[in-house]
């Protein structure tokens, strides 16, 4: 039977990509992989990154706030200083050249979230508050509210209810450990891969993790990001 993923940030860093994908025996014809964003900045291969993805028959993209900053870039030549500071300058140099056309359409049609059986994925977070109608790209690519509560819920060791979603999984706020938590119904997938962390994906009906090694030892001698957003 196919099988459901997800995977957490993976900021450029194919080789974890990779390994995440051989881990899990992931069928590249029959799977399907939803990516809660920021594929780009950071490591070395924002490029092959996203070639890799479009080499998977069925995957779900959504757009995070990396992902934004390269978009406008590849679209209108603007260079953010920040997205510069905070791993856009590897995304550049990953190119070599015109960024094809088609990594340009992958993150213009990259969902802002996405709603399966009252799951959602989502890059940054919600407003448990209001509709997902009434909400933008202010809580859904850079929002960390509803990430600190989890992830305070989750080391006070207190369960309960943040929204009306079955499961909620989001990225962008890394976490300290090398494996998702869940706290509450929201699941925490960001492992940390932009940094000295790993890289993580699940498959979300057994809940079984795969994670790369950690991404610096893939990457010996390259620095990664220097600032955090």
């Amino acid at each position: 039977m196919p099988r459901t993923f997800v995977i957490g940030d993976i900021h450029g860093a194919s080789r974890a990509l990779r390994q995440c994908l051989q881990r899990a025996g992931f069928d590249m014809e029959g799977d399907h992989l939803i990516c809660l964003g920021d594929v780009c900045d950071g490591w070395p291969d924002t490029k092959q990154c996203i070639d890799d993805l479009l080499s998977i028959k069925k995957v779900t993209y959504i757009l995070g706030n990396h992902d934004h900053w390269t978009l406008q870039w590849m679209q209108s030549g603007f260079v953010d200083n920040g997205w510069i500071k905070q791993g856009g300058q590897a995304t550049i140099k990953s190119y070599h050249g015109p960024v094809p056309p088609e990594h340009v359409q992958f993150l213009k049609q990259a969902q802002p979230y996405f709603l399966m059986h009252n799951k959602l994925f989502v890059h940054a977070g919600i407003d448990p508050k209001r509709p997902l109608e009434q909400q933008g790209p202010d809580i859904f690519l850079w929002d960390r509210s509803l990430a600190r509560i989890a992830l305070d819920l989750y080391l006070k060791k207190i369960n309960g209810r943040l929204t009306h979603f079955d499961e909620v999984y989001i990225g962008h706020t890394p976490i300290p450990f090398t494996k998702p938590i869940q706290s509450c119904e929201v699941w925490m997938m960001d492992t940390g891969a932009g940094w000295s962390g790993v890289l993580s994906m699940m498959d979300i009906d057994t809940k079984e993790v795969y994670t790369s090694d950690p991404v610096p030892s893939l990457y010996p001698g390259v620095i990664g990001r220097t600032k955090k957003d």
